[in-house]
């Protein structure tokens, strides 16, 4: 590993380590509800100056300083095919902002002089950078949830874990956990209760960042964390170059036989993802924005307008442009929470159908909008007696979260944010059902107007083929079956539209073939049969995974076709960056 020369500033040597890779820059203010993005236009290794550029048209810049502080996050996507993900965040860094157009900045900043950070009750931070890493699991309510992350920082009274957004549903700020345990690369490991100082989001792939306070530490505990302190912190002098008299890897930071192993999977599972393509990654973007925005209204009491508009405006844009590519895409979100799974996926085919019947529908917009935020109270209702909405719930969970309208009702009513009235009829309405047997009201009939009665079956059709609860997914035409034998619950011509549109072979769901090779359904013909499908498993070979595309013509390669099946089954994933 190559060094940093002795009088480069070291913060400058880890940033411009991260700037040869694939990365983006974000500003972020705890006031503000979007990061900023922001371009390096220099970097001094020396004096440890660097100027960012900022493109932003709003009038509110200042808000991003604090006191003349700058606070940012730099993800560096690594390695082969981009897939390994490296960061750096630095807070309080003094900056002078100077505008150079109407809606272009310049962000004079000074970086500090040590990767090493004084916090304010006197003890060092310690940032993992240029590689360093150790895992943690935080165990947020006891024997119940276990929340797997990635350590970013360590000091005697605290670390920062980075986690996955969707895990951070479950954690509210000044809430005390019953376990934070570090497990390092060789294999040593530090356990402490905990409790949850700040979250925000974390970089642009789907991530937060958890500062935890270490609590009710004994003896034992606290001079084993010194130690680990310690060893982190020459771990960061060697990698950074600040301390040419360490020429070797601290002990706790060479990896055991069983990170060696963990290593090794990690880089076969990112081996087997291919790049996602724009419309892939636009879906994955909603998604993360909706659980980013949940965030800010559980943990800051707000509530980010404009960032769901953009989710909207996105989905929009995205059917607009291609609705095939676009449902395609949308099988990319399986792996996601429920919830928001459900939401976007639900909110994206709303769009598209009602794009269809009306592409001047004035009403569009807002009626997405009530779609995605509609599952949101679930989320809301997470506590020690619904620790996550991943488990198989028992009979008084389920009666909880069927009050995930309400909640939301709720909540937005605390946050002072009134629904336009086709917003709200969505947001309320979308489990009723015509013969009175939905919820949360129990309304029929008349009392539903077309809007909803088309969500409705959209919906249900979503719910019926997924996984819920423990059920087993239903193929499509058992889902259709089901929708029509409830006649008097759902709109029949409704149910037609729905299945002359989307066909017994939907695109976006994995279909089998004869020949023993599961394919992606891509494009379907008039008739509602697949024309087009992507090959990316032959079940005589399990372990080997294909990426192969197909046209009728070719289907004889693969045999025919049987029928719809569950990817989870058959362990057909997402890889997560």
């Amino acid at each position: 590993m190559a060094l940093p020369a002795q009088h480069e500033n070291p913060s400058a040597a880890v940033i411009r380590s991260l700037l040869q890779h694939d990365h983006q820059l974000s500003l972020y203010a705890k006031e503000m509800t979007y990061p900023l993005k922001a371009e390096v236009a220099e970097l001094d290794l020396s004096t440890g100056r660097l100027v960012l550029e900022v493109e932003y048209a709003g009038q509110d810049i200042e808000r991003y300083l604090t006191d003349g502080d700058v606070s940012f996050d730099l993800e560096a996507m690594k390695g082969h095919q981009g897939m390994e993900r490296e960061t750096y965040s630095l807070s309080n860094v003094t900056a002078k902002l100077l505008k150079t157009d109407s809606a272009l900045y310049r962000l004079e900043c000074q970086l500090p002089g040590s990767v090493f950070v004084a916090e304010q009750r006197g003890a060092i931070r310690i940032p993992f950078v240029l590689g360093m890493q150790a895992r943690v699991g935080l165990e947020v309510y006891l024997h119940e949830l276990n929340v797997p992350g990635r350590l970013r920082n360590l000091s005697v009274g605290g670390c920062m874990v980075d986690i996955d957004l969707a895990e951070s549903v479950a954690i509210g700020v000044n809430q005390e956990i019953p376990g934070v345990t570090i497990e390092f690369p060789n294999g040593e490991s530090f356990f402490a209760e905990g409790k949850i100082r700040h979250i925000r989001p974390f970089g642009n792939h789907g991530y937060a960042a958890v500062g935890i306070q270490f609590i009710n530490m004994g003896p034992l505990q606290t001079e084993a964390l010194f130690r680990y302190v310690s060893e982190s912190e020459r771990e960061a002098a060697y990698r950074t170059g600040i301390n040419d008299k360490i020429d070797a890897h601290a002990t706790l930071f060479i990896p055991g036989a069983k990170e060696k192993k963990i290593l090794q999977r990690e880089a076969q599972e990112r081996e087997k993802r291919s790049r996602q393509s724009p419309m892939e990654r636009g879906v994955m973007d909603v998604a993360h924005q909706l659980q980013v925005g949940l965030m800010y209204m559980k943990t800051r009491d707000l509530f980010p307008e404009e960032l769901f508009y953009d989710c909207v405006d996105t989905l929009r844009f995205l059917v607009e442009q291609d609705h095939k590519a676009l449902l395609y895409a949308l099988s990319f979100l399986r792996d996601e929470s429920d919830w928001v799974r459900h939401a976007v996926q639900v909110a994206s085919q709303l769009a598209d159908v009602l794009f269809t019947r009306d592409p001047h529908d004035p009403h569009i917009r807002e009626a997405v909008l009530g779609a995605l935020l509609h599952t949101m109270g679930k989320p809301l209702l997470i506590g020690p007696q619904l620790p996550s909405l991943k488990v198989n719930m028992n009979p008084p969970q389920k009666d909880i979260l069927k009050g995930h309208v309400v909640a939301l009702q709720h909540k937005l009513q605390a946050l002072g944010w009134t629904p336009s009235p086709t917003c709200r009829e969505i947001i309320e309405n979308t489990n009723e059902r015509l013969d009175g047997s939905g919820y949360p009201a129990g309304k029929r009939g008349d009392q539903l107007s077309e809007r909803v009665r088309l969500v409705s079956v959209i919906k249900a059709i979503n719910k019926l083929m997924h996984v819920r609860n423990g059920i087993p997914p239903r193929t499509p035409l058992d889902a259709y079956r089901m929708i029509n034998e409830a006649a008097s619950a759902y709109d029949k011509t409704v149910l037609v539209e729905y299945i002359q549109a989307y066909g017994l072979y939907p695109i976006g769901s994995l279909a089998k073939f004869s020949g023993g090779f599961l394919a992606w359904v891509k494009e379907i013909d008039g008739k509602g049969m697949p024309s087009q499908v992507k090959v990316v498993k032959n079940l005589r070979f399990p372990d080997t995974n294909i990426s192969s595309e197909l046209g009728r013509d070719d289907f004889s390669q693969i045999g025919k076709l049987e029928e719809i099946v569950n990817p989870a089954d058959y362990g057909v994933k997402v890889i997560k960056v």
